[in-house]
């Protein structure tokens, strides 16, 4: 298991056991002949939890890679698209206790599994292990911002931030 100790703020794991999409914060695991998701911890942290989150697609119909299936509400508005082609299946207790995805992200807190239509190896090239997903984490806001300052780090929130300080109100 790797631990990010501080990523905005507080640490955070990555499992070795699975492959990770960047793009998504999702960790992907093999299950039997299925593939199940998740976001991953450092996604969560960033995305500030998961206020809400609902199926754009049916349970137990094919979908295609790339496809958005899943809608969620964190501190932003995100489109969840699949990595794999084939017949999805949800999670209904997470949709029940959101709070399973912070909780327990990578056992009850999965997303969605995906039985694939095709070969599993060449729809799963584009993710990571976690070395990988490690490394592609350390240009995030939660590498960059290890103390978890309010305001970030960055140039242009700080600017914003000391303008704002210095309004009188």
């Amino acid at each position: 298991m790797a631990v990010i100790e501080k990523f905005l703020g507080q640490p955070v794991e990555i499992p070795e056991d699975r492959q990770y999409y960047v793009k998504q914060g999702l960790w992907a695991k093999l299950d039997a002949n299925e593939m199940v998701f998740g976001f991953t911890e450092p996604a969560l942290v960033l995305a500030g939890g998961v206020n809400d989150l609902d199926w754009l697609v049916s349970a137990e119909v094919s979908v295609k890679q790339g496809q958005d299936v899943v809608f969620v509400i964190t501190g932003k508005i995100l489109y969840i698209d699949t990595p794999l082609t084939g017949t999805i299946f949800f999670n209904p207790e997470l949709k029940q206790n959101l709070s399973l995805a912070l909780k327990d992200p990578y056992g009850k807190g999965w997303l969605f599994r995906i039985k694939p239509d095709g070969d599993l190896k060449k729809s799963s090239q584009s993710a990571l292990d976690a070395k990988g997903y490690v490394e592609s984490l350390k240009s995030s806001d939660g590498f960059k911002n290890p103390e978890g300052l309010k305001g970030g780090v960055s140039g242009i929130c700080k600017a914003v931030y000391s303008g704002i300080r210095d309004q009188k109100i």
